[in-house]
């Protein structure tokens, strides 16, 4: 059996955690339109008879701010690479952008097997444009393949497995075929809870806000979870909140349900944000926040 470990790359937003929510047929890896959706290393494991793919969801790879967390988004996706078997290197379009230049480098250096795929290929009319693009990304790395997807509609993704398959070692499985991450359910409570207020507050949600199960208890009938969300400031608090209580309702309320669907079981949350001044630019208060990869 062919069995390793995938590194899914690529600038922010291009549509790494859909594509791997789509490839394992169930949703790991939260997803919104905002840059820097993901922040942690996302392992989805893929079972079949051909063998076993281990998919790394990973921050998308960026020009490195100043703040403490920018830099660690960053170390969490280039170090993936240093374990990896084989790598999809995912672009939304068919222009190379500023940043894609360091990711190419950094690709050299790492001397992997890598896809090129290029997502959300139904918005591309001009389908000849697409083979002259991978034409032109011949002469920049020797890529083991060129593969047109679309993650959201699920174009091309079996064709995408079964290139992978050859590209990784030979041995048995892993993980146990039934394992689908490594990891526990209360980090998959905390992003979802985390989803909710991205995509409910848009442009309004600081960048500066982060989730953690402060307790999860385990009780005969029912699941207890107790989730702070920090911020760094008052104001941001009182965005997160709402009128009279209003986004902390909605998005506990939406957050609970999927909750639900995860535990397969009822589900109690309560929900309190919390000021950590200056969190985002401090590496002690992100490793006891959970940023320890």
């Amino acid at each position: 059996m062919n069995c390793g470990y995938v590194a899914l790359i690529g600038r922010p937003n291009v549509g790494k955690s859909t594509l791997m929510n789509h490839l394992l047929k169930q949703k790991l890896s939260i997803t919104s339109r905002k840059p820097q959706t993901t922040r942690h290393r996302i392992l989805g494991i893929n079972t079949s008879e051909q063998g076993q793919i281990i998919y790394l969801d990973t921050p998308g790879m960026h020009k490195s701010g100043q703040r403490a967390l920018n830099r660690y988004l960053n170390r969490t996706a280039e170090t993936t690479l240093v374990g990896a078997d084989a790598v999809v290197w995912l672009l939304d379009g068919l222009q190379w952008q500023e940043y894609d230049k360091v990711i190419l480098k950094k690709l050299q250096e790492a001397k992997l097997p890598v896809i090129l795929a290029i997502n959300k290929v139904d918005k591309i009319k001009d389908k000849a444009a697409i083979l002259t693009f991978f034409e032109e990304a011949k002469q920049l790395y020797p890529f083991a393949a060129f593969i047109p997807v679309s993650a959201l509609n699920g174009t091309n993704l079996d064709e995408l497995e079964n290139t992978l398959y050859p590209l990784l070692p030979e041995n048995g499985l892993i993980y146990p075929e039934d394992q689908v991450t490594d990891r526990p359910e209360r980090f998959f409570c905390a992003e979802i809870v985390r989803e909710k207020l991205t995509r409910r507050l848009g442009a309004e949600l600081p960048y500066e806000l982060t989730v953690e199960v402060e307790r999860y208890e385990e009780q005969p009938d029912i699941t207890k979870i107790y989730i702070l969300i920090w911020v760094e400031k008052e104001s941001q608090k009182n965005i997160v909140i709402g009128a009279d209580g209003d986004n902390l309702k909605k998005c506990g309320t939406e957050a609970r349900l999927d909750i639900e669907k995860l535990i397969g079981r009822k589900a109690f949350l309560k929900l309190w944000v919390k000021v950590k001044k200056g969190w985002s630019d401090n590496e002690r208060a992100l490793h006891s926040l959970g940023f320890n990869e």
